[in-house]
């Protein structure tokens, strides 16, 4: 009796996923990702002075608020209300 084309390989298929699964692993662990930000959106994401300005006032109003010194105009605020709505 003649054996042919017997390939010690085709005996253990599961090495041969194996295989293929740890060279995809390999591959996969070259490439990576990579992130760069532009000089332009530096500058975008900087804080401006009118944000910090703002943040000030906001902290001030906040403090004001808390220790019961924030008083409204009333009259002030009925007006704004009423160009406000006149507005609409």
């Amino acid at each position: 009796m003649k054996v042919e084309g017997f390939k010690p390989q085709a005996v253990n298929p599961y090495r041969n996923q194996q295989m293929k699964v740890d060279q995809t692993k390999q591959a996969s662990q070259m490439k990576t990702d990579k992130l760069e930000i532009s000089s332009e959106a530096k500058k975008l994401s900087a804080a401006s002075p009118i944000e910090s300005a703002r943040q000030q006032r906001v902290q001030e109003l906040k403090a004001q608020v808390q220790s019961g010194e924030y008083q409204v105009d009333a009259s002030k605020l009925a007006s704004h209300m009423l160009s406000y709505f006149n507005k609409l």
